[in-house]
């Protein structure tokens, strides 16, 4: 059987007749390259996906339990300065790195580029979230002399214009032989009813496969063994659109080590019940953090003995992980979860059709997913003020004008204390 023999096998197996079709009115080299990446697609893969993408969420609530959590404003400052020390310690030794996942653009913020490349205006100055991030490690370089590693986690459709940016801006100062770029893996968007679409570019229409797909990516892009090579020991995984993300919190670290557990993750309560971001809990007797989505209403506004919520620890992506963690993680398989997304595509003519509802389903695996392959977890209670100030939206919550009023005030206070 010949390639394009095989191609149509695959093709009428799983349904997706319409790609013959569009096959034939291809040139030899633009069918070569569509050929060729049917051939890598995992169809079984998908078409689980695509099945469970139809099946109602469903979590039963005697499985999930209140999760431990220690808050650092109620530390006394011996116990913040032991923990400060014992984390203070991996990172002079040169034992810690730093991986911020990148991989999506400023859509949503109305800019035409990474999202990285977005210009806050802070003090009456433009700072790109980039650069709000070096500051963040040079100050981290600076107090434990040593410099940590970056590992910057883009996608295919912004690796090539992150990379230029941070030549451009000379990475803001930092080495750039402790900067490291790798591309996040992707997959097939599927329409609603399993089909394949086809992009402009005459291919199959691709996305990234969520930031849960960060752990496989750092191993098979070779990033993993660049960390192992240089000896660190624990790696800080966190996003680059947080303004106000402590990358290095060695209270944190610390609280993870005289822990021993090989994951710790920085939780903020939840601004109201039905805030959209994730809570941490426990399933079965192991961490889990349940999406905003996924969260039945009744849970969501329970409250406990203290009169707090009971499932009130928002994760923020703020994750600390030792490397064998990351190693093991990586060799498993994740929970994809699915997302119905509005997408253009070619039909089986060439023609291209602009849908005007959502018509195509994502899958994403989450980083929080990897928590369940553990027994335990540190987290470490933090403050909204002090760690998180998110550029999501143009206007609004978690927008440009909110993180500025955040940020601004974070750092004034800071100067009044003396740091």
């Amino acid at each position: 059987m010949d390639k394009e023999q095989e191609v149509i096998a695959i093709l009428k197996e799983y349904g997706q007749e319409h790609i013959i079709k569009f096959l034939e009115n291809l040139n030899p080299q633009e069918k070569e390259e569509l050929e060729n990446q049917i051939l890598k697609i995992d169809f079984h893969q998908l078409t689980e996906l695509y099945e469970n993408a139809k099946k109602p969420v469903e979590i039963k609530e005697n499985k999930i339990e209140k999760i431990d959590y220690i808050d650092k404003q109620k530390m006394n400052i011996i116990q913040r300065e032991e923990l400060a020390d014992l984390g203070g310690s991996i990172v002079s030794s040169g034992k810690y790195a730093v991986v911020t996942m990148a991989g999506g653009q400023g859509s949503r913020l109305e800019h035409p580029g990474p999202k990285g490349t977005f210009r806050l205006d802070v003090y009456g100055k433009g700072k790109y979230l980039f650069e709000i991030l070096v500051d963040n490690l040079k100050e981290a370089n600076k107090r434990y002399q040593t410099t940590i590693p970056w590992y910057i986690m883009t996608s295919k459709e912004n690796h090539d214009e992150t990379y230029q940016f941070l030549e451009k801006n000379n990475y803001f100062g930092y080495d750039k032989n402790y900067v490291t770029l790798f591309v996040q893996g992707e997959l097939p968007l599927v329409s609603l009813d399993g089909k394949l679409l086809i992009g402009k570019n005459k291919l199959v229409k691709l996305a990234s496969d969520g930031n849960g797909g960060t752990f496989a990516s750092l191993r098979l892009s070779g990033a993993l063994a660049d960390m192992k090579e240089r000896g660190v020991e624990w790696v800080f995984i966190g996003s680059v659109d947080n303004v106000l993300l402590k990358m290095v919190d060695t209270v944190l670290l610390g609280f993870a080590i005289d822990k021993g557990v090989q994951i710790a993750s920085k939780s903020i309560v939840k601004a109201n019940p039905h805030e959209k971001v994730g809570v941490f809990c426990k399933m079965n007797g192991h961490p889990k953090v349940i999406e905003y989505s996924e969260l039945p209403e009744k849970m969501a506004e329970e409250i406990d003995d203290d009169g707090e919520l009971r499932y009130g620890e928002s994760h923020v992506m703020c994750n600390l992980f030792t490397i064998d963690a990351i190693e093991e993680i990586s060799k498993q398989p994740l929970i994809y979860h699915s997302a119905i997304k509005k997408n253009s595509y070619l039909d089986e003519n060439g023609k291209e059709v602009v849908p005007t509802e959502k018509n195509c389903y994502k899958f994403e695996a989450f980083i929080f997913d990897a928590f369940t392959f553990f027994d335990d977890i540190a987290i470490l209670r933090g403050k909204r003020e002090e760690d998180f100030a998110p550029v999501k939206n143009k206007e609004g919550v978690d927008s440009p004008k909110t993180a500025k009023e955040l940020y601004e005030k974070y750092w004034n206070s800071m100067q009044r204390v003396g740091r």
